[in-house]
């Protein structure tokens, strides 16, 4: 869900206004998909943040950046050589199309003023930042090549083409007559499709607000429309470019039942039934809301340690099931003693090097029936016999080794599971720190160990309990070390969900018990911060931080414990969102 192009052009006149003549004061790159300008206008300093990540391309200006890396990314330093100390000329769009320009003034050799463009296109995972000068491409944050495309180049040194608009119609410089013309080209297309198809810049939400207020249905064909449906369709092409036009009309932002972003546009829409409307004064707020419901924000090296742990994790199942196969083999050992036990019975009846099967009575079974024995004609009776011992002793001691190979691959199944669910939950640098420090020593990543300057710390969560008793939440294996081993007290209470990945808490007690009130939301909290929030009756463990203990060279994280009671949680949802309302991080 992206914002289209035909909204993208009051988005446009917000940030020229907004920004046009301010100075780029530094450039920052938080992530591999987003670009922060901090820009300098007169007593006032802006962040515009620029995102090409697929799941939510845009552009807007944020009230609170994202958190920087300590070591900026090569295209970051890239744009800051060329673009900082310059200043934005203009902020504007290619015809009604998702891609936008931001002209920069800079200093050049000599003082001559040299103009540079940042070619922002916003087209799903196509999205890309190209920086242009003259028409000619400098850099682009994602180059493409032959290898990636056949139509279309961007490479340093190259000519720079806007994407291919197909000759579409533009809204604001047509008038209803061209658009019904156009659309009546289009016989055989459903009627939301065909909108798009003759519209630049057109997504399915203008679409279906056009059909809307034209009161047709979306899945019509064209050729099944009549003149009086036409004579519709242009009125309500007039209507929504003029509503379009007229920025008293706030943004607005759907989303359905389950809180999921359901639509977005610049102006007011009808056709969407079931949802629930959210009013912003301008575009950036709007995309900024956009940007939290869909979470587009993803912290340097999240995604890349994510698929390391995926694939670590199957890995690991497929072993598990290998060494499961191969225990089940490992059961029938008794089948070759008891073979070679009716063999030494009945080895004086047997000659050496005669047969390559005997059938023999079974000294094992009540009815004595005969088992046949396959025996190697190379070997002797008793060299068989021998045979089939050795067998049997050597699956016994692989059902042994399996067994503990099975315990030790579940161990790191766990283990695994465990910075996963970490991995889902970190939003800081400084926790993905903690988990790259992790997956280093635990010879998982193949990297240096050495400590990048300026990291920052990571600490776990902190909330208070309506009595004012303070509740810890750790959101990695490390916090979850500090938090159990170097900052609880004896007294104070450790809750963890049983079984389950997920976080320890820490329940302040000060040597008072707590409230059976309070004691339920740290059982909340914890069932709230696992693998299995959102179910209910999750057992979770609660004893005294005196009673966990870390077993001699366990992985991080791994704690053994006595004394516990469990309780079976179904977290109420109304009153932990009042108390994760209250967020706030704490010093160690």
């Amino acid at each position: 869900m992206s914002l289209d192009g035909f909204s993208m052009y009051r988005l446009t006149r917000e940030l020229d206004a907004a920004l046009s003549g301010s100075r780029i004061d530094k450039i920052t790159q938080p992530n591999r998909t987003t670009i922060q300008f901090s820009v300098r206008r007169p007593g006032q300093t802006l962040c515009l943040c620029l995102s090409v990540r697929p799941q939510n391309p845009a552009l807007f200006l944020s009230d609170t950046p994202f958190e920087n890396p300590s070591e900026p990314p090569a295209f970051c330093m890239f744009l800051r050589k060329h673009l900082e100390a310059g200043r934005i000329a203009a902020i504007r769009q290619h015809g009604l199309d998702r891609v936008l320009f931001l002209d920069v003034d800079t200093l050049a050799a000599g003082g001559r003023i040299v103009t540079k463009t940042v070619a922002i296109e916003l087209m799903g995972k196509h999205s890309n930042l190209i920086l242009t000068e003259e028409g000619k491409i400098i850099d682009a944050l994602r180059r493409v090549g032959a290898a990636e495309s056949r139509i279309r180049f961007v490479l340093p040194g190259g000519e720079y083409q806007p994407p291919d608009d197909g000759g579409k119609l533009n809204a604001l410089a047509s008038t209803e007559g061209e658009f019904v013309s156009r659309l009546r080209q289009k016989q055989e297309m459903k009627l939301v499709k065909a909108i798009t198809d003759v519209c630049l810049g057109f997504g399915p939400v203008t679409a279906k607000e056009i059909i809307f207020s034209a009161g047709l249905s979306p899945d019509v064909q064209v050729e099944a429309l009549d003149n009086a449906d036409f004579d519709s369709l242009a009125n309500a092409f007039a209507e929504t470019v003029a509503a379009l036009r007229n920025e008293a009309f706030p943004a607005v932002l759907l989303r359905d039942g389950k809180g999921k972003l359901t639509a977005m546009a610049a102006f007011p829409l009808h056709a969407f039934t079931n949802v629930e409307a959210e009013h912003f004064p301008d575009m950036s707020k709007l995309l900024i809301r956009a940007d939290s419901l869909i979470g587009s924000y993803s912290p340097p090296d999240k995604e890349r340690f994510q698929k390391l742990i995926r694939n670590e994790l199957r890995r690991a199942q497929n072993k598990r099931e290998k060494l499961h196969e191969e225990a089940s083999e490992a059961k029938n050992a008794d089948e070759f003693r008891q073979k070679a036990d009716i063999l030494s019975t009945y080895q004086h009846q047997l000659s050496d090097h005669q047969d390559d099967e005997v059938a023999l009575p079974n000294i094992y079974a009540e009815d004595g029936k005969n088992v046949s024995i396959p025996l190697d004609r190379k070997l002797t009776i008793r060299q068989n016999i021998n045979a089939y011992y050795k067998k049997y002793g050597k699956l016994r001691r692989a059902e042994k080794l399996l067994a503990e190979q099975i315990t030790a691959c579940e161990d790191n199944i766990c283990y695994l599971e465990s910075i996963e669910f970490s991995l889902a939950s970190c939003t800081e640098l400084s926790e993905i720190a903690d988990i790259r420090t992790e997956l280093i020593v635990s010879g998982i990543l193949h990297e240096n160990k050495k400590k990048k300057p300026g990291e920052k710390v990571s600490k776990p969560l902190h909330f208070r309990a309506e009595d004012g008793t303070e509740i810890f939440v750790g959101k990695n294996n490390s916090q979850n070390d500090r938090l159990t081993f170097h900052f609880a007290d004896r007294d104070d209470l450790w809750l963890h969900t049983k079984d389950i990945p997920g976080s320890h808490v820490i329940l302040r007690t000060g040597g008072i018990k707590p409230s059976d009130d309070t004691l339920l939301l740290a059982a909340s909290l914890a069932a709230h911060f696992s693998q299995a929030s959102g179910s209910s009756n999750i057992p979770v463990d609660c004893t005294p931080c005196r009673f966990v203990k870390k077993p001699s060279g366990a992985k991080p994280g791994f704690v053994i414990f006595t004394h516990q009671k469990t309780f079976a949680v179904t977290p109420d949802e109304e009153r932990l969102k009042k108390i994760l309302a209250q967020e706030n991080p704490h010093t160690f």
